[in-house]
């Protein structure tokens, strides 16, 4: 493991970008990210990319990524939705589904083949999600299919409260729109998707081989980028460029703090033992 300021004690081949607030804040890149994206490649290091927003496809976050200047695959990136869909299609295959959620998480289902229903008499399955379309014809579909008919399951595609905007500013997320169906119903959503949870690092690690010691986690979020590595034994690099301020890392439990912590993320390149240094 690392060990902190002293350096990073591992050789690593696998480095998992959190987007939002990490690599990117808005539609501009934060300082370092390409220097670091691209000297990790240089050296071998596999980088992929890995977002809690259902409201982008992987497409979406590959060519975003290539247009600011880091060549991405699609095959590199994985988000909440991947997670969500497989969960779904694994855990109640031939489920109505009514997904709280933008055109991306809509389109995920319909690809995989999962039956969309509004009908709250059918429904076995509401998704709450990032949802800036949210109103209050679907929180009463959710409401009468989990609290009415009391038939439906609730889940929801990932657990964070905002998703960060330039200049400090931020919008509500996920959680918001599930506090707000759990409220009226009192039906607690059972499974969440996305970081930190098992189903999204078991895409990401079957689709790389990679070893959970020699990988590490960028995030700039405690609650999922940092316990996303703590939860899969891997490397929790904290970058202060989005939500989590000294403030709150200092008063964060232990299970929440990460091994590392870097004002900006190419300061990473100071701690890294490469392999020629590694076997001198």
């Amino acid at each position: 493991m690392p060990k902190g300021v002293n350096g990073l004690d591992v050789d690593l081949s696998t480095a998992i970008f959190d987007l939002d607030g990490t690599v990117y804040l808005g539609d501009a890149l934060l300082p370092g990210a390409r220097r670091l994206i691209q000297t990790l490649r240089d050296t071998g290091v596999r980088t992929v990319f890995c977002s809690n927003n259902p409201t982008r496809s992987p497409v979406t976050y590959a060519d975003k990524l290539t247009g600011l200047g880091i060549p991405t695959d699609v095959d590199d990136v994985f988000t909440s939705l991947n997670s969500t869909v497989r969960w779904v299609s694994t855990t109640m295959p031939g489920a109505r589904v009514f997904p709280i959620g933008e055109q991306p998480l809509v389109d995920a289902l319909t690809r995989a083949g999962v039956s969309i229903c509004d009908d709250p008499a059918r429904i076995d399955l509401v998704i709450s999600s990032y949802d800036r379309t949210f109103d209050y014809r679907k929180l009463q579909i959710a409401f009468d299919a989990l609290w009415f008919h009391r038939r439906a399951r609730l889940v929801a595609t990932n657990p964070d409260r905002f998703c960060p905007f330039p200049g400090g500013r931020g919008e509500p997320d996920a959680a918001c729109i599930t506090a707000a169906i759990t409220a009226g119903t009192g039906i607690e959503c059972e499974a969440v998707f996305g970081k930190p949870e098992r189903g999204l690092f078991d895409i990401i690690a079957q689709a790389t081989g990679l070893d959970p010691s020699r990988t590490v986690m960028f995030g700039d979020r405690l609650y999922t980028d940092i316990s996303f590595a703590r939860r899969h034994d891997m490397i929790g690099a904290l970058v202060l460029t989005g939500e989590t301020d000294r403030d709150m890392l200092a008063a964060a439990p232990p299970e929440l703090r990460p091994d590392i912590v870097l004002d900006r993320i190419d300061d990473l390149l100071e701690l890294i033992r490469r392999p020629a240094e590694a076997s001198s």
